[in-house]
């Protein structure tokens, strides 16, 4: 998942008090997919998740923080490491960072950082690896909570297939709370991923209405596993649902007739995870 690191020149540090700023309006500009897209970078809101993608060895082009932020010693080692790293360091005001950010009591620190993606063709499971696909999800919200729920599941990461939401706008990266940096991404078209999936050297399993076979009876363990979930509005459809060794259901007993993308995404990969998962018990008083 590492890119190759970048050789960059030493950063700088400037205060910015202007909304009119050419700096402040190419990352405001990283609201829309098209910029983006074409700057391949997106934000990412609050000092812990800066730190973060830090320590992980993400590439910040830019980190923003505001004057209230001066003394505080988390600050001005993340301000340190991004100058080192090449990076600018902005100081603004809460009004120029809640302009970039739309929120009326913004965070203290945002990082700009470079985006990243996994090629399909490098992701060769074995073991008991799990992966999660994701066949056009729409709903930004959605996508941030399984990309969270992947890593606390301890999945491996995750494949969008078709015309996904953008895994690095604003408001997915809000809901990963930080997963964005532990979870590799990777993106394919149907066709692609099909090709990938021929040579998957597990369990294929995909919920689906149609689907007979209870989710809990399935004995996950002892190989890698693929889980492949559909669309919030259409499910899976009927090319993908092929592509599946199991088709799978989670038995419902109210009135309502499916679960949320992301609940169903997570009752599912505990379940294919249940075996690894323990919880430790407490030591002796």
């Amino acid at each position: 998942m590492n890119a190759k690191p970048e050789t960059r020149a030493p950063g700088r540090v400037k205060e910015v008090t202007s909304l009119s700023n050419p700096l402040i309006k190419d990352i405001r500009a990283l609201a829309l997919k098209k910029f983006r897209d074409r700057e391949s970078a997106f934000i990412a809101e609050g000092l812990k998740l800066v730190i973060d993608a830090l320590d992980q060895g993400w590439s910040i082009r830019t980190l923003v923080f505001a004057k209230t932020g001066l003394g505080n010693p988390a600050v001005e080692k993340a301000a340190a490491r991004t100058v080192a790293a090449g990076g600018t360091v902005l100081e603004v005001s809460e009004k120029v960072l809640g302009a970039i950010t739309r929120r009326d009591n913004p965070q203290m620190v945002l990082g700009v950082f470079a985006q990243k993606f996994v090629p399909l063709a490098s992701i060769r499971p074995s073991g008991q690896d799990v992966w999660v696909a994701l066949d056009r999800v729409r709903d930004p919200g959605n996508l941030g909570t399984i990309i969270r729920t992947i890593d606390a599941a301890g999945a491996r990461g995750v494949v969008l297939v078709g015309d996904c939401t953008d895994p690095f706008s604003l408001e997915t990266v809000r809901a990963t709370m930080g997963s964005i940096f532990a979870v590799p991404v990777a993106r394919a078209s149907v066709e692609a991923f099909l090709g990938w999936r021929r040579d998957f050297p597990g369990l294929v399993a995909g919920t689906h209405l149609k689907g007979a076979v209870d989710y809990r009876s399935v004995d996950f363990s002892g190989r890698p596993v693929l889980l492949l979930m559909g669309n919030e509005q259409q499910g899976l459809p009927d090319d993908l649902a092929a592509a599946c060794d199991r088709l799978l259901r989670i038995p419902q007993a109210g009135r309502a007739d499916s679960l949320n993308l992301a609940v169903a995404t997570g009752v599912m990969l505990f379940e294919i995870r249940r075996n690894a998962l323990r919880i430790d018990p407490e030591p002796a008083k």
